[in-house]
């Protein structure tokens, strides 16, 4: 018989643990059954929908669906049968969450760093693409536009340079500049995320400082973007662009570019009310402005003199 003393387990308490054991081991059964009824299409709507809510909670679920026979297969025959439903735009709510589903799942193993490096070797990214050209307004396609921005955000979330070097050699920086000019403000958001992680890695900002086109491109982008902001005012877009501009001040061609078409609205007070609580940004717009002013020539009176 079981002692029952303070360093000793009740029978009510290993009960409670023998259960939450076969719970967990039933679970897994599911996920095991689900994973192979992807496989089939008369199963895999009910299957993707399970997965996906489960996601979070299973940390090896990447690996699991990664390895198991024909399942990136049939999350790509997910897609692919939509493409159909982008030209001429006719994408249902119903096609656009099962999509969505399928995209979760994919975004799982975008993010697990077993599965990533895989992952980009697959060149599975360029499959999203054609939904971020997409520009219908419609909430099916916002959803599979902000979902498909997810998978990319979760890569780049991970700060990884293999990341990063794929991402340059596709053309993932325009498909961000055109939803962060036209986008839904979670849309631009996360694009704008994702073009900043690219900044934040050197080769990125080399990347995109490399020529005249693709800097004013970008800088165009976020300028439209503060004009935007000042109308219609998010704390979260604008702590984005704002550290966009504060990395390419690291580059000196760059700094010099934005020395002539820095928006008038991130040196005024425009946004103090914007930020007053937002020490972090605050911080971040005092330094582009001071990064800019270094260097600087200026006359007699302190003013700056325009370039040679």
């Amino acid at each position: 018989m079981l002692a029952t003393g303070a360093g000793s387990p009740t029978k009510l308490q290993i009960k409670a643990v023998t259960n939450v054991t076969a719970l967990a081991q039933v679970d897994r059964e599911k996920i095991y059954q689900w994973i192979n009824e992807l496989s089939s299409p008369e199963t895999r709507e009910n299957a993707l929908l399970e997965l996906s809510k489960k996601r979070e909670s299973v940390p090896d679920l990447a690996p699991m669906l990664w390895h198991s026979c024909g399942t990136i297969a049939a999350l790509l025959q997910e897609i692919v049968n939509i493409y159909p439903s982008i030209n001429p735009p006719t994408l249902t709510a119903h096609q656009s969450n099962r999509v969505c589903n399928a995209l979760a799942l994919l975004q799982c193993v975008a993010s697990h760093p077993e599965t990533r490096s895989a992952f980009l070797a697959a060149h599975i990214p360029l499959f999203l693409y054609p939904f971020l050209h997409t520009v219908s307004k419609t909430r099916p396609f916002e959803y599979l536009r902000l979902t498909s921005l997810g998978v990319i955000g979760a890569l780049v979330k991970t700060d990884e340079q293999e990341v990063i070097n794929f991402l340059l050699t596709t053309e993932i920086i325009p498909l961000c500049l055109r939803i962060m000019e036209s986008g839904s403000e979670l849309s631009k958001t996360v694009a704008t995320f994702i073009l900043q992680k690219i900044l934040l890695d050197d080769t990125g900002l080399a990347y995109i400082c490399q020529t005249y086109e693709r800097f004013s491109h970008v800088a165009m982008i976020l300028g439209k973007m503060v004009l935007q902001l000042s109308k219609e005012p998010s704390a979260r877009l604008l702590k984005h662009v704002v550290r966009c501009y504060l990395r390419l001040s690291d580059n000196l061609r760059a700094r010099e570019a934005l020395r002539q078409c820095l928006p008038d609205q991130l040196k005024d007070s425009t946004f103090a009310q914007v930020l007053k609580d937002d020490t972090t940004t605050k911080r971040w717009l005092a330094q582009l402005v001071k990064n800019l002013q270094e260097g600087q020539v200026t006359d007699a009176r302190g003013i700056p003199l325009a370039p040679q």
